[in-house]
């Protein structure tokens, strides 16, 4: 950078001058905006895999489907249970079978017994069966994270 002998800069000098600056600021201001961001942890918030459901007075005998999270509620007199209702070869929703003993998956055609175990199709598993209890308000509680033995019931 040459400067003249009065002391002042020329146009081309300060063009310069005023990039290099501006080209200082924004790597520094980049710089603090990476740091900033390393602090902040990563966190996944997941929903809750637990369901707060209607009273056990509020299901009918039988079967019902809970679409908000794809669970069958089966009813047998004072007994309640859930069994997923996602098939678990491809994640399908499996549909109960016509004559209520069972579910059948129509994407790939895997059959389930009503306790959810595998009968034929290409399912490697059975369905999961979540836990089912009461609330303090008396309503029941489906909780997805915790699986239950398809034999177990919450008796009412």
């Amino acid at each position: 950078m040459s400067q003249p002998t009065d002391g002042k800069l020329n146009r081309r000098d300060f063009v310069k001058l005023t990039f290099g600056w501006c080209a200082a600021l924004f790597a520094t201001g980049a710089s603090a905006a990476a740091g900033a961001r390393f602090l902040i942890p990563n966190v996944l918030y997941e929903p809750d895999r637990r369901y707060k459901a209607l009273k056990p007075d509020d299901y009918p005998e039988g079967i019902t489907f809970l679409p908000e999270i794809r669970t069958f509620l089966i009813r047998n007199g004072d007994k309640l249970r859930a069994v997923s209702a996602v098939c678990t070869h491809l994640g399908c929703t499996v549909n109960p079978s016509a004559d209520g003993k069972g579910f059948h998956c129509p994407c790939h055609g895997s059959q389930f017994d009503e306790n959810g175990a595998v009968v034929s199709g290409p399912a490697p598993k059975p369905l999961p069966c979540p836990a089912v209890s009461l609330s303090r308000d008396g309503r029941l509680v489906i909780d997805a994270s915790q699986q239950v033995p398809p034999t177990q019931a919450l008796v009412v």
